[in-house]
């Protein structure tokens, strides 16, 4: 028997739970990466989704590892591998429900053409940028175990972005109070994903008050050890080396595939 994926675990938390653990599911799915199948090799950034129909509504086959994918399908098949992010804002162009995971674990589930719009409405607003000069960094305080658990999940699947990062109070030169994570030795590049990231545990919190800030910094800045002294510290996991980042069309956001 094959170990649960977070997946099967967020789906198992949702059938229990509340709109709580709804949300949280949809943060999971957003954030893993899927594999969908194709009718044939991609050909380049061009690709054709196996689709089914159900009552009238197309959907295509996804599946959160490549066993299961192979399980379903039962033959060697085609696929594109792409964060749930990419897959919802697709589909919802295309106006396609998704068939998560069917007949090959606990998540098997059937979104519709509705709920996939509505991820994809959801993920859709970019965090803000701002810039305001931090004078004091403090311990964190009253931040929920639910958010805190959820950040964790989340940047345990970054390892591949950024080193480590730290939570902290803040107070502004404005005077403004308020939470910040500090992430240390962002790869360049990667911090709009890390930003985008943090903005999506926020939005599927529940929570509707939180609010959290989000600063880059190198480890050489006196600001890190100082967060270091009395922040949260979160250990990003190391990424695999086995494998070309971006070598997939779908894992590349500069050329995410397109249906056809």
């Amino acid at each position: 028997m094959t170990e649960p994926t977070h997946l099967d675990r967020a789906h198992a938390a949702m059938e229990a739970g509340d709109e709580a653990a709804r949300l949280r599911f949809y943060e999971t799915l957003a954030a893993t990466e899927l594999f969908l199948l194709l009718e044939a090799e991609a050909q380049e950034d061009q690709i054709v989704p196996q689709a089914f129909t159900v009552e009238g509504r197309n959907f295509v086959l996804a599946f959160d590892t490549e066993e299961r994918l192979a399980g379903f399908a039962g033959r060697e098949a085609a696929y594109v591998g792409l964060s749930g992010r990419a897959l919802a804002e697709m589909l919802a162009e295309a106006e396609l429900g998704l068939g998560l995971n069917l007949e090959q674990g606990p998540s098997a589930i059937l979104l519709p053409p509705e709920a996939v719009r509505w991820l994809d409405d959801t993920l859709a607003d970019p965090p803000e940028e701002v810039e305001t000069r931090v004078s004091e960094f403090q311990p964190p305080k009253g931040l929920p175990e639910t958010l805190l658990h959820a950040l964790d999940a989340r940047l345990a699947t970054a390892g591949s972005m950024a080193d480590m990062a730290y939570l902290v109070g803040v107070v502004y030169e404005n005077g403004a109070r308020g939470h910040m994570l500090g992430i240390i030795d962002a790869v360049p590049g990667a911090e709009p994903a890390l930003a985008r990231a943090v903005s999506d545990v926020l939005r599927f919190s529940g929570l509707e008050a939180a609010m959290l800030d989000v600063g880059f910094f190198p480890a050489s800045d006196p600001a890190a050890a100082r967060m270091a002294l009395v922040g949260l510290r979160f250990d990003l996991p190391k990424p695999d080396t086995t494998t070309t980042p971006g070598a997939n069309p779908g894992l590349d956001p500069a050329r995410p595939p397109k249906l056809r």
